[in-house]
Order: structure tokens, then sequence, then C-alpha cells
């Protein structure tokens, strides 16, 4: 597989990450406040059953890509996009290990559900682990792109 064309699978799966970082942010979480408490901790655990394979697992991959991209990038690779790429993913990755995922697993089992404190924190700063997210995708678009200019 050739450099180039590893950086654009790189780019495919920060585009998707995108979107279900996005679905999260607009959608699943807000859409949680909506539920009654007797019903929540069901809707809950059935979208955690979900998670590994259509979040954990492309964020997973997402990572590795970018630790191989240190040693396998194409010629023309701005410096700023690795380091960037990789700054970011470490930022959203330890501020969800410190952060959002103790504050899901309190979520888990607070019999408050759409009315724990913990789902108002998740609401009140979440948009930073989309930022960050969204910042990946932009990054390796625009590497990308400068990629293809030298090309």
């Amino acid at each position: 597989m050739s450099r180039v064309t590893f950086l654009l699978l790189n780019l495919a799966v920060a585009f998707y990450n995108m979107g279900t970082i996005w679905a999260h942010e607009v959608d699943i979480f807000r859409s949680w406040r909506l539920l009654a408490p007797s019903d929540f901790h069901r809707v809950q655990r059935a979208h955690w059953r979900k998670l590994p394979w259509w979040v954990l697992l492309p964020a997973g991959l997402s990572f590795v890509g970018s630790l191989v991209l240190i040693a396998y990038r194409p010629v023309h690779s701005p410096p700023w996009a690795l380091w960037s790429l990789l700054c970011c993913q470490v930022a959203a990755y330890g501020l969800t290990a410190a952060f959002w995922g103790p504050w899901q697993a309190k979520l888990s089992k607070d019999p408050l559900g759409s009315g724990s404190p913990f789902l108002v924190r998740i609401l009140a700063t979440h948009w930073i682990r989309t930022s960050l997210i969204t910042a990946v995708a932009v990054i390796l678009f625009v590497w990308t792109v400068q990629c293809a200019c030298h090309a």
C-alpha cells in the first residue's frame, strides 16, 4: 500500500469518526434527556452494546493509523499536520479517560437517569471532544490536499 493511500485511509476513518461524534453531540446525548428515568438505563445499555463496533474500534484504528503515520507518511507531509493530529487525538482520548468516561460510568449507575447531573456535565462539555475529533478530520483533509498539490 502506498503512503498516500494510507493517508487517504486515515482520512476516511477520521471523517467516519467525525460523523459519529457529531451524532452523539447533536442527537444521541441530547435525546437521552427526553427519556423517562424508568427507560433511561435500558436505552443506555443498548447504546453501550453497540459502541465497541461503531465508535471504539474506528477510534482505535484512527489512533493507530496516526501513530503509523509517524514513520509511514507521504514524502511531502507537512510536519505541523502530524504533530497537530497526534495532539488532538491524545487530548480527546486523555480527556475522555479523565472526564467523559468516568461520567458515563457514573451516569450508568445513577437512578436519576435522564435527570442525572452527570448527563448535564456531559452535555455541557462534550463539545470539546466533538471539536477535537473534528479537528483530526480537518487536519487530515488539509494534509491530504497539501500532499495532492505536491504530487
